[in-house]
Formats: structure tokens, C-alpha cells, sequence
């Protein structure tokens, strides 16, 4: 995944895993550019990890908020829970959608993950029991996006192919509010202060929603097609969107800031006639962005710079969804090949550039 020589990477994957279990070559039987096959930099058991166990395409992976559990969502209806750490062992199978994981997102203490699916259902699991803790079922199409608060009462926003997001308290019954969109939603997000959320669909605008108001009070538009995914930066000040015109924006969010709120442009991933919900994420310190690809690579740029950090081989599908880990220099990566990398990464030597 990190750049290795071709059969190194053959080997990797061709190494055999078995159902449930995990797979990885030894260290010592490949180089990783710029380490000279010595220096580690994080707490992986091997600097790549292969998990595999899921039965068909993944479409989502989230670190915990303490970067010691993975959580999976795939076509195969089922939500894996794994160790980061060790032998990266598959620990727990949350079972109760009918219908593919799109979409999975971790609650701020790590108790409990939201999961959407195109069953027109989001779902809450209780992470220390594996229990479905709450059924959230009122949307009438598929549910494509789902994004808890980061602060304030246990709230959680989604968004559907029947035309609306839907905001949801998880003490109450039904949906507190739900606004209504001429167009399918296909990606949603909380503003910092949870006093807004964000919403991204078919007709390539972000619109901003005061959920006092209940309205929206913003729309940024540039993007040329839909919208498959977004995230607010850690510090809350910007909101990063993936759009299937095969770029990445990053927007101003705070008070006062410019008309023109696109402040940078990002380029180089591949979206194709699979139209997957390509997600993005931010790096734990806002100085990176990460976004999977149609062309199999997982993508990495610089935020300042804009230029590609890391363009990294391995699946042999299209990826999904990439991550960064909350402390280390770790990214995961989940795609159509039913399987998962984590890779270690080294921020500070980088890797050969992809030709320009």
C-alpha cells in the first residue's frame, strides 16, 4: 500500500487471509521508501495490515475517538468492530440492517456508533454490548449520511434519497426536525457549535441550515456534480466536501468571512460510473486531507500547499472511504475488494511524488 515494490505488494495481498481473521507480511521482507527498513512510526504490529472478513465491498471505516477500535460498514449488511493494535483481530459483528452500510460515524465518547443504510433506517449501537440501541426509522428512501454533534445534547442529522435530512435527539422518540430539499441528500455535517448543519446532493450545492430558523441561510456552489461526502475540519472552522467533479473544496466557515467562502481547490482523485459516495476526512491537526479513489489509490494532500502527499497502491477496488488515525501516523482505507490496509505513514521523510 506504501509505495512497495510491486511483488512486496503481490505478496501482501496475495498472502492468503482467511475469514475473520487478519493477514500482513513480515517487516523485513520489504523496504518502505524512506525508512530504510529500520525506523517505525507508529504502534502497528507491521507497518501495513491487511483485515479481512467482510463478505462483499466496504463503503465506510471510522477510527474511535481513542484510535483503538476500527468500525466497518459493507454491502453485506453487517458492521465489523477491530482491534487497531496486535494482531488486528475482528472482535465483535453488529447484525440488524437489512440493507448495505453506508455510512457509520462514532459518537464524540466512543460509546456508541450511528450507522445509515438504504434499508431507509439509521441505527445507534451500544459498542460495549454490540446491542442496537435505538432505531431511527422515518425517512421513506434510502438514508445516505449520517453525522452525530460534537457537543451539546446526544443529536444526530442524516440525509436521504427521499429529499430531506432529519435531525434526531437520541434520548427522544421520531425526528425533532427535518428539512426538506427538492433533491437528494447525499452527505451531511454539523457545524462546530451544533447550531447548523450542512447538506450536500445531486444539485452540487452545499446549503447551510440554521436549525433555529429552520431554513437554510447559506448555499456555497462551485462544485460541478454531486456531492458524496463531507467533513468538518477539527477545529470547526472549515468544511471539507468530495464532489463526483473529481475534486476536493475546502470552505470557510466562520463568521464573517469572505462571500467567496471556497478557499481551496484539491484534484488528482477519480470518481467513475460506479458513482460510489467517496467520503473525505481531515488529518487530526487540520494539515492534511484524505479522500479514496475509482482508480484504486488512496490520496492524501498537503492543506497549505495543495499538492499530493501520498498516492498509495494496494486495493484492487475502488476506496471508499480513507482515515486518518486521531494520534498516530496511521491511515485506513476500506474498498470494493471486501478489504481494509492500515498503513503507517511517515510525515516526515513523505514518499516518492506521483508523477505530475
Amino acid at each position: 500500500m506504501l509505495g512497495m515494490p510491486r511483488e512486496a505488494e503481490n505478496a501482501l495481498v496475495m498472502a492468503g487471509p482467511r475469514p475473520m481473521e487478519w493477514s500482513t507480511v513480515p517487516y523485513s521482507s520489504f523496504q518502505v521508501p524512506g525508512q530504510n527498513g529500520k525506523q517505525r512510526t507508529s504502534s502497528l504490529a507491521s507497518p501495513i495490515m491487511l483485515l479481512t472478513g467482510h463478505q462483499s465491498a466496504i463503503y465506510t471505516m471510522k477510527f474511535n475517538p481513542s484510535g483503538t477500535v476500527i468500525a466497518s460498514g459493507s454491502h453485506d449488511r453487517e458492521i465489523f468492530l477491530w482491534n487497531v493494535h496486535e494482531d488486528c483481530k475482528n472482535f465483535m459483528v453488529l447484525k440488524g440492517h437489512k440493507n448495505a452500510i453506508l455510512d457509520l460515524q462514532w459518537t464524540t465518547d466512543g460509546s456508541q456508533i450511528i450507522s445509515a443504510s438504504p434499508d431507509k433506517t439509521l441505527r445507534a449501537w451500544d459498542v460495549e454490548t454490540g446491542k442496537q440501541v435505538k432505531k431511527m426509522a422515518e425517512h421513506s428512501s434510502f438514508v445516505n449520511s449520517c453525522c452525530p454533534s460534537r457537543r451539546g445534547p446526544p443529536l444526530v442529522v442524516s440525509g436521504s434519497d427521499d429529499g430531506t435530512a432529519k435531525l434526531w435527539d437520541l434520548r427522544q422518540r421520531g425526528a425533532i426536525q427535518t428539512f426538506p430539499d427538492k433533491y437528494q441528500i447525499t452527505a451531511v455535517s454539523f457545524s462546530d457549535a451544533s447550531d447548523k448543519i450542512f447538506t450536500g446532493g445531486i444539485d452540487n450545492d452545499v446549503k447551510v441550515w440554521d436549525l433555529r430558523r429552520n431554513e437554510v441561510i447559506m448555499t456555497l456552489q462551485g462544485h460541478a456534480d454531486m456531492l458524496t461526502g463531507m467533513q468538518l475540519s477539527p477545529d470547526g472552522s472549515y468544511l471539507l466536501t468530495n464532489s463526483m467533479d473529481c475534486s476536493l473544496r475546502i470552505w470557510d466557515m466562520r463568521p464573517y468571512a469572505p462571500q467567496n467562502r471556497c478557499l481551496k481547490i484539491l484534484a488528482g482523485h477519480q470518481h467513475n460510473f460506479e458513482k460510489n459516495l467517496l467520503k473525505c476526512n481531515w488529518s487530526p491537526d487540520g494539515s492534511k486531507v484524505t479522500a479514496g479513489s475509482a482508480d484504486r489509490m488512496v490520496y492524501i494532500w498537503d492543506t497549505t500547499s495543495r499538492r499530493i502527499l501520498y498516492k498509495l497502491p494496494g486495493h484492487t477496488g475502488s476506496v471508499n472511504e480513507s482515515v486518518f488515525h486521531p494520534t498516530e501516523p496511521i491511515i485506513g482505507s476500506c474498498s470494493g475488494d471486501k478489504q481494509i490496509y492500515l498503513g503507517e505513514i511517515d510525515a516526515t521523510s513523505g514518499y516518492p511524488q506521483p508523477p505530475k
